[in-house]
């Protein structure tokens, strides 16, 4: 009897084999279709600050491999974007250039713009969607705990007498400060903003522009509770004109005039918006109902 029972047994697993097989193929081929995530902090942020999103992908999408750079941790995110730019070049290429089906970035807060200034100078990147979590694309100009903490003396009204100068500029907030009443002073002054939206002339702006335009979606994520971002909705390309009316993106200049793809991407039908209440700023990266509603289902 005994034997007779094992000899079942090994026909059992001879008949399961093969299925056993399938099965693990199956689940490697699942794992493997997965591209590469890039995570890309914001200010006074750090990797740490992003153990909830890298949970929720491994739960969602088993075997992902994600990578949060390490890279101007806290204060040190307060220096020039374009050095910062350059650093995360370096340290972000290699994953690229491992990753033969592409890579996905998601960039948050400051390292939205961070993210947008790589993907226009990099003529090779092999970005697949750019997700960008409530980034002040459009530039920022309100009054919050960050310019009160680095600017206690000034507020919104006079912050472009030290983000429009020199030694100003050497601040990564004043590279995206965007004054809507002081226009003029921004476009001279801004050596990362306006240069990236190419409203400041400058003779890489064709090459930026075809640069960005390799990237397949680009999604853009905010809220009008965030507290931050303002306004918030410069998340979504829009901003203020001279009386402070919010413009949606449609009706920038930069859009308009397509400087440096927005409209292209839009007229593709590769720009996905989300606007999401309820979310204050530092818990946009943390929150479950975001990540499963915005985020999940693009990082395939």
């Amino acid at each position: 009897m005994s034997g007779r029972i094992m000899r079942q047994g090994r026909s059992y697993i001879g008949v399961l084999a093969p299925f056993s097989l399938l099965a693990t193929s199956l689940l490697l081929t699942l794992t493997a279709s997965y591209k590469p995530v890039i995570v890309v902090h914001g200010l006074f942020d750090s990797p740490s600050d992003f153990r909830l999103l890298l949970q929720f992908i491994n739960e969602t999408h088993p075997g992902t491999n994600v990578t949060v750079v390490d890279l101007f941790d806290r204060t040190e995110s307060l220096k020039p974007l374009w050095i910062q730019v350059e650093g995360f070049r370096q340290a972000i290429y290699p994953i690229m250039q491992n990753a033969a089906d592409g890579v996905h970035l998601v960039c948050y807060s400051q390292g939205g713009l961070i993210c947008r200034a790589l993907l226009s100078t990099m003529p090779d990147h092999n970005v697949d969607t750019f997700i960008s979590l409530s980034s002040p694309q459009m530039g920022q100009y309100g009054d919050t705990k960050y310019l009160k903490w680095l600017f206690p003396q000034h507020m919104k009204s006079n912050l472009y007498r030290v983000c429009y100068t020199h030694v100003g500029q050497d601040f990564s907030i004043c590279n995206y400060w965007n004054d809507p009443h002081h226009r003029d002073l921004y476009l001279n002054n801004s050596n990362f903003l306006a240069l990236l939206n190419d409203e400041r002339l400058h003779p890489n702006a064709t090459a930026w522009k075809e640069n960005l335009l390799r990237i397949r979606k680009l999604i853009l994520i905010g809220g009008p509770d965030d507290g931050v971002i303002m306004p918030w909705e410069s998340s979504l390309f829009a901003f203020y004109d001279d009386n402070e009316t919010v413009r949606e993106m449609k009706y920038q200049p930069v859009y308009q005039l397509d400087t440096f793809g927005l409209k292209t991407l839009d007229a593709r039908g590769d720009i996905a918006l989300y606007v999401v209440p309820g979310i204050s700023h530092t818990d946009w990266h943390s929150n479950r109902t975001v990540y499963e509603a915005c985020i999940a289902k693009w990082l395939t």
